[in-house]
């Protein structure tokens, strides 16, 4: 019979030890976070009103593009997201984490896919706290170029837009994020700190998707392209 958590807690809980035998297993070490359901449209896509976290792993990490058999999947699909690099770790402090607060700690922002995996018979039917002691379908991730000058950026105005075999299929820009993409960033500081543990410098933050998920067929290819971000492709072989 499967186990259900019963609750948001004891769902992180399951997280945290499926993810250390997920190391274990050779994933290699957690290297970074993803939040997902931040934008209105995952939100309604998913019908969760509030943001989730899930773990990202060394080995699950790649650069620019990737190519891979379509196999490896259950049920790939691929969102289009906006991530940053942490410059400094985010101790719990005497006020919580806002928007303006976490500004000083992001050390790079760039442009990412997040690859997910449907693992689940029907996701449809799976409670959410399943589903987040499951990392929310989190599977690996595509890494733009990282851009340290991003002061000069307006991020909540970057437009993004994904495209499926050369055709766009969604577009949205980062004020979809909760209003602003550190609005994420602050989200998940808040509530690393409220767990008992903190985010780390040098680990990458996916801030969530600004386009509703794309379940991807063998041999579709997906491009997304973030304004003064880049883009980045992922390709799944037949």
């Amino acid at each position: 019979a499967q186990y259900k958590p019963s609750g948001l807690n004891e769902a992180y809980d399951l997280q945290e030890a499926l993810n250390k035998a997920l190391t274990k297993a050779g994933l290699g070490p957690q290297v970074g976070h993803k939040v997902g359901c931040t934008s209105k449209v995952m939100q309604d896509y998913m019908k969760i009103p509030h943001p989730c976290s899930g773990s990202i792993f060394q080995s699950t990490v790649h650069s620019l593009g990737v190519s891979q058999p379509s196999n490896l999947y259950h049920q790939v699909g691929v969102e289009c997201e906006i991530a940053v690099r942490l410059a400094k770790d985010l101790p719990p402090s005497r006020e919580p984490y806002t928007q303006s607060s976490v500004y000083d700690c992001v050390e790079s922002c760039m442009s990412a896919i997040e690859i997910v995996d449907n693992r689940y018979q029907d996701f449809r039917s799976l409670d959410l706290e399943t589903m987040v002691a499951d990392d929310f379908f989190q599977a690996a991730c595509v890494l733009g170029e990282e851009i340290e000058e991003w002061q000069h950026l307006d991020l909540a105005e970057i437009a993004g837009r994904m495209m499926v075999n050369k055709i766009e299929v969604g577009n949205g820009k980062g004020a979809d994020i909760l209003s602003h993409p550190f609005e994420a960033l602050a989200w998940l500081a808040n509530h690393k700190v409220a767990r008992g543990t903190f985010l780390c410098a040098g680990e990458i933050v996916l801030l969530g998707s600004l386009v509703k998920t794309q379940w991807l067929s063998p041999g579709d290819k997906a491009v997304i392209e973030l304004d003064h971000l880049g883009a980045v492709s992922a390709e799944f072989l037949a």
